[in-house]
């Protein structure tokens, strides 16, 4: 089994426009086609700040579902083509992972968890908000032109230091 490089970092707040995707799991082959109709339309963003990169943010706030946001960071100045949305993404530390090609992703989210847990880190969360989730919070960010049947990507978790 590959061993996973857990790293921290910080990212600052950012602009996204995209495509959002609000469903339950067994929808889930309608989220893919949201997803690659996405990745066709970053043409459009002229203000993308690398169309190279795709992001994926998983947001679990719905029983027997989820809201994703399928979105490239933009400048201020990219207009909101139609059919897209605006996302902010707001400052945040990182659990940053990499995605081995030929691992279960499945696998890799559960080792996300378990490092958490040891760690002197817990999950940075909303507390009005209720999650359906044990990685209630996921963003993730594809390079162009990636296997869709072996996937390799980077993994980001909102993190913050146990009281």
């Amino acid at each position: 089994m590959d061993q996973l490089n857990y790293e921290i970092v910080s990212k600052k707040a950012y602009r996204t426009i995209g495509m959002k995707w609000e469903g339950s799991w067994k929808d889930i082959t309608n989220l893919k086609g949201m997803i690659v109709t996405m990745s066709k339309r970053v043409g459009e963003l002229s203000g993308a700040v690398d169309p190279y990169h795709q992001l994926g943010l998983s947001y679990h706030v719905k029983n027997g579902g989820f809201i994703h946001y399928s979105v490239y960071e933009v400048d201020d100045n990219q207009k909101i083509p139609e059919g897209m949305i605006e996302f902010l993404v707001p400052e945040s530390t990182y659990l940053h992972v990499s995605q081995p090609k030929g691992k279960s992703i499945g696998q890799t989210y559960h080792d996300i968890f378990e490092w958490v847990l040891k760690s002197k880190y817990q999950l940075k969360l909303d507390s009005k908000i209720k999650y359906y989730d044990p990685l209630p919070i996921k963003h993730e960010i594809y390079m162009s032109g990636r296997d869709l049947n072996n996937p390799y990507f980077e993994i980001y978790i909102p993190i913050e230091e146990k009281n």
